[in-house]
């Protein structure tokens, strides 16, 4: 697998799993019905913040992920980023690699810190790969996530120091 940055071109095979996963309501505060050109708005950030898409070695595109300043003017020091995987492909260490990668440019581009401003607190697998590589929560939101299946639940803030 590669991680590249991503292109317009790249979108089209972006949008199936990214459409999947947002309809679903699970993991991203989005409009579970967001068009296509709207998601490509909000997920395709033009420079200085990346898109970047995994390639698996057949050439397909497995995975994304976005990186920004986490806010501007003095809060520019802190970045954050957010992480799709194709859900076919769950469990082969891509979210892992996205988020190493996201760090790296964070640590190149001279951020002190990452930040996550909205993980829903029972997509358990997350919280726990960005244990794993040294996030902690910082605080809950209660029931600040109306989840399809378990109602309201809390998102985390989830914070690093690079």
């Amino acid at each position: 697998m590669i991680i590249r940055e991503a292109t317009p071109e790249d979108w089209p095979a972006v949008w199936p799993f990214f459409q999947t996963i947002v309809a679903a309501g699970e993991t991203f505060p989005y409009p579970l019905d967001m068009p296509s050109e709207l998601g490509r708005e909000w997920w395709m950030l033009a420079a200085p913040d990346r898109t970047v898409v995994a390639v698996d070695e057949d050439g397909r595109i497995v995975g994304t992920a976005n990186m920004n300043r986490n806010r501007p003017g003095n809060g520019a020091h802190v970045a954050s980023a957010s992480y799709m995987v194709a859900p076919a492909h769950h469990g082969k260490g891509i979210g892992r690699a996205l988020v190493e990668h996201t760090l790296d440019w964070a640590r190149r581009s001279g951020f002190r810190a990452m930040q996550f401003n909205a993980v829903v607190a029972n997509n358990h697998h997350a919280v726990k790969l960005y244990q794993s590589l040294g996030f902690e929560i910082v605080g809950t939101v209660p029931e600040a996530f109306r989840h399809p299946v378990d109602g309201y639940v809390g998102l985390h803030v989830m914070y690093r120091k690079l």
